[in-house]
This record gives C-alpha cells, sequence and structure tokens, in this order.
C-alpha cells in the first residue's frame, strides 16, 4: 500500500470514487434509517402477538429506536468531522445490522427493546456521516441542490414505504423479517463502503475531543425525548414530567457554557450566526412535527373510521410517496431560480391545504375523493419541505464542519417529530376514554369519537404547519444562499480546509 493521495472534498472525489456512485451508496444508507422509523408501525399488533407485550412495552418498540437516534446525532456528527465520515459510517452500518439481528431473534419485549436502542445508535452514525459526505462530495450550488433533492425525495419517500412494508411483511412471512432484510444491506454497505466511498475529515491540528460538551448535550436530548413520549401518559403537569423538562434546561445550559469555553467544541455555536442554517433548523421543528403527527394519526384514521386493513392502509400512501418524489424534483429545480424561502413556503401552503382536507375526511367515505386529494397535496409539500430544508441547513457552512451541520438538521427533524407528535397526541386524545366508555357497544357512535379525535389531530398539525410558515415568512433570508467566503470562517478564524484521503 503506497502513501494516501489527497485531495479536497467537494472538488471532485479523487481516482476510483464517481459522484453518482457515492449519491447512490449514500442515499441507501440514508432510505435505511429512515425506513426503520416507520417500518414497525403496522407491524406492533403482530410482534406484541408473537413477544406477549403490554399496551405499555409495546410502544418502546417504536421510541427507543428514535430517541437514541435523535439523542445521539450530533454527537455522531462531530465523531465523523474528527474520526472519518466514511469510518464512523461503516461503523453505524454494521452496529444496526448487528442489532437488526438480535431484533429478529428476539424472544422477549426486553431483548427486542434493547435491540432497537442499538439499531438507534447505528443509525445516529450512518445519517450525519452519510449527509456530510454528500455535501463534501458536490460543491454548494446546483450539483449540491440537485443531490439534495434526491436525498430529501428518499427521505421523505422510505418513511412512506417503511409504512407499506411493515403491513406486507407482517401480513406475510412474519414481523422478524421487518429486521432480517436490513441485516445482509447494513453488512455489505459497511464491507464495501471502502470501495465507492472515499474517507474525509476535518483537517488541521489535534485538539482535545469536547467529550464533556458531548455528553452534556447527548444527555439533555435523550432526556427531553424520552419525556416527550412520557408526557403524553403522565401528563404535561405530572411531578416527573416537570422535574424532567427541569434536568433538561440545567443539562442544555450547561452545555452551552461548555461549549463558549472549549478549544473544538462538539457543536460550534457560531453556525447559527448563518441565518438561512439557524432558520431552517428552527422550522425543521414545526414542519417534523406536523409530518411526523400526520403518518401517525393517517395510519390510525384509515384503519379505525375507514375500516382498512394494515396492509391496504400501507398501500394508501403509494400515491403520497410518488408525489413526494414528485415535489423533491420541482424544488431542487426551483430552488437554483427563486429564494429557498419562496419554495418553502410553496411546499408549506400544500402542506396545511392537504392537511385542512384530511380535517374534513368523513368516516365512511371514499378513498379517492376525500382522502386521495389531501394525501396529494401532503406529498407535494412534504418533498418540497424537506428538499428546501436540507440545502438552507448547509447553505455557508464550511466543510469541515458539515458533520455538525448534518447532525443539526437530522437532530432538529427528530426532535420536532417527537415534539410535535407528543403535544398533538395530548390535544387529539384528550378525553377520549371518556368518550367511547359513554359511546359503550354501540360502534358508531364510538367510530364518530375516533373521527373527531383524528380530525382534530390533523388541524392541530396544519397550526403546526402554519407556525413553520410564518418563521420562512418573516425570518428566512430572501436572497438565494451563497457559498462560504474561503478566506475566513464567520467568526474572523483562519477557515480550516476539508481533505479527502484516498488509500490505494
Amino acid at each position: 500500500m503506497t502513501a494516501p493521495d489527497v485531495v479536497k472534498s467537494g472538488k471532485g472525489t479523487g481516482a476510483g470514487y464517481k459522484p453518482g456512485t457515492i449519491l447512490a451508496f449514500v442515499c441507501m444508507a440514508q432510505f435505511m434509517v429512515f425506513l426503520d422509523v416507520s417500518i414497525v408501525n403496522l407491524a406492533l399488533p403482530s410482534i406484541q402477538d408473537g413477544l406477549g407485550m403490554s399496551d405499555v412495552s409495546l410502544e418502546y418498540v417504536v421510541t427507543a429506536y428514535a430517541t437514541v437516534l435523535g439523542g445521539f446525532l450530533l454527537l455522531g456528527g462531530r465523531l465523523a468531522d474528527r474520526y472519518g465520515r466514511r469510518r464512523v459510517l461503516q461503523t453505524g452500518l454494521a452496529v444496526f445490522a448487528l442489532a437488526s439481528l438480535v431484533a429478529a431473534l428476539s424472544d422477549s419485549g426486553n431483548v427486542l427493546i434493547s435491540a432497537r436502542a442499538f439499531q438507534g445508535l447505528g443509525s445516529a452514525m450512518i445519517a450525519p456521516s452519510a449527509l456530510s459526505i454528500l455535501t463534501n462530495t458536490f460543491p454548494e450550488g446546483p450539483e449540491r441542490n440537485k443531490a439534495l433533492g434526491l436525498w430529501g425525495s428518499l427521505s421523505g419517500i422510505a418513511s412512506i414505504v417503511g409504512v407499506i412494508l411493515g403491513g406486507v411483511l407482517a401480513d406475510g412471512p412474519g414481523w422478524e423479517y421487518i429486521f432480517y432484510i436490513n441485516v445482509p444491506i447494513g453488512l455489505l454497505g459497511a464491507l464495501f463502503a471502502a470501495r465507492v466511498v472515499p474517507d474525509s475529515k476535518a483537517d488541521g491540528p489535534r485538539t482535545r475531543f469536547d467529550i464533556f460538551g458531548a455528553a452534556t448535550l447527548t444527555s439533555a436530548l435523550l432526556l427531553l425525548i424520552f419525556t416527550l413520549g412520557e408526557a403524553t401518559h403522565r401528563g404535561w403537569g405530572d411531578g416527573r414530567t416537570v422535574v424532567s423538562f427541569v434536568i433538561v434546561g440545567v443539562l442544555l445550559s450547561v452545555f452551552l457554557v461548555i461549549e463558549t469555553k472549549v478549544e473544538a467544541p462538539v457543536m460550534p455555536l457560531r453556525v447559527f450566526r448563518l441565518k438561512s442554517v439557524s432558520t431552517a433548523n428552527i422550522a425543521a421543528v414545526s414542519v417534523f412535527g406536523a409530518f411526523s403527527a400526520l403518518f401517525f394519526f393517517a395510519s390510525i384514521f384509515m384503519q379505525q373510521v375507514y375500516g382498512f386493513s394494515p396492509m391496504k392502509a400501507g398501500f394508501s400512501y403509494v400515491p403520497l410517496a410518488f408525489c413526494v418524489a414528485a415535489g423533491a424534483g420541482i424544488a431542487s429545480g426551483l430552488i437554483a431560480k427563486v429564494a429557498a424561502r419562496i419554495v418553502l413556503l410553496i411546499g408549506l401552503a400544500a402542506t396545511i391545504g392537504g392537511l385542512l382536507l384530511l380535517t374534513r375526511a368523513p368516516a365512511g367515505g371514499s378513498y379517492a375523493v376525500d382522502l386521495l386529494p389531501a394525501f396529494i397535496l401532503l406529498g407535494i409539500g412534504c418533498g418540497m419541505c424537506f428538499v428546501t430544508l436540507q440545502i438552507a441547513a448547509f447553505a455557508g457552512i464550511a466543510d469541515s464542519e458539515a458533520g455538525v451541520a448534518a447532525g443539526l438538521i437530522n437532530t432538529s427533524q427528530e426532535a420536532g417529530g417527537a415534539l410535535g407528535l407528543a403535544v398533538i397526541v395530548t390535544i387529539a386524545y384528550n378525553g377520549l376514554a371518556e368518550k367511547l366508555t359513554k359511546a359503550g357497544g354501540d360502534v358508531a357512535k364510538a367510530v364518530d369519537v375516533q373521527e373527531s379525535a383524528n380530525h382534530t389531530a390533523f388541524f392541530a398539525a396544519a397550526c403546526f404547519a402554519t407556525v413553520a410558515l410564518l418563521i420562512a415568512a418573516f425570518f428566512f433570508p430572501n436572497a438565494k444562499p451563497q457559498a462560504p467566503a474561503p478566506a475566513a470562517q464567520a467568526d474572523g478564524e483562519p477557515a480550516v480546509e476539508t481533505q479527502t484521503v484516498i488509500a490505494h
């Protein structure tokens, strides 16, 4: 083996590495991450029957993955910048594959929940490292916008395909195959990554890793996401909930103090000086809160109110998936011609329109008349929002901090999804049990109660999307994002180049 060649990333990927192949590989990795966010939803009844799990413990099959994923994303991004993005990506793929195998072989609920948590840990390394590899491969501008357009569309499509595939596998060979399918993909991805993906990391002098900042932030995010989920059952005024939020506030305050003192912070606060980056992350919280609630309640709505089977409900999302791809394509084309703010406003308007249509979908209505038009608008809006926020979240970011930016936007998405779902579930299900009790054995009244609760949820989700629209309208930069100046960072420090190391 000869000495490695060094080329600057983002200007080409060096001998043997093709941008198209790199894009396909990292999109595959991201597809797998987002697929597992939603794939278990329609399989939960089968998992409950197979492992004898209680209703309370069953929800942790979903939240264990999302909580660990959201809590470790920023740390995963910083590790990728520090120790090498390809290396962290390979590690994440291996961890994810092995955790999936354990999940498939689980003989108890506790083993499955633990395996799901380790899946989340692997995904927290995959997502930011894959996204930062993408942004280092394609320079800021039309090429990156097209790449992020594909990335954004696949992220949205994967969430929907996950619901469809989960229903098909649960009704077919069994819920275990939801996890078995990840094993060969993850292991082969880890094995072949070196052949198709160049390694890159932040160049410059080696500094002490910000272990205390990383531990404090990760602990705060884990506790926040966990508490948001628990609040829907315990109540927002419960003593344990209140204490948990206070501890989260203390941990985040300590983290901010640490980040102003250390030499190499895990999350350089200077990235928030870029208006596009900070606004994109704030808007993402509201946007993904709305979409998280949409997929959760639409699945319930179709089964409880429209009487769809899990498989039929899953396939009902197919038009939505195609529209996500269409919306992403529209956004990636428009954003090269007009300001990102305009594209995001169009996407959010479509999203709000779709959610409001769902608030009027009656029990016993027609899929083609009452659901399909809403799904078309929501798919287009979802694709446009995903792509625009991803592009804006990297505008002006130096290559050396691509992992931080990737971890930050993914964290905003996960935290926003958890927050939105927790709040909207609390609003929609307020007094639901009492109303169902009053309905007694009257099926028609029970359906009416469920219809009303779901309509409330869709309206609340529309309110979340409206908040994002107001943020975009009043705070998003109006001009098209410009590339960062090569000579200096935002705070006046010398720019740090990123290098791609290619081993022969």
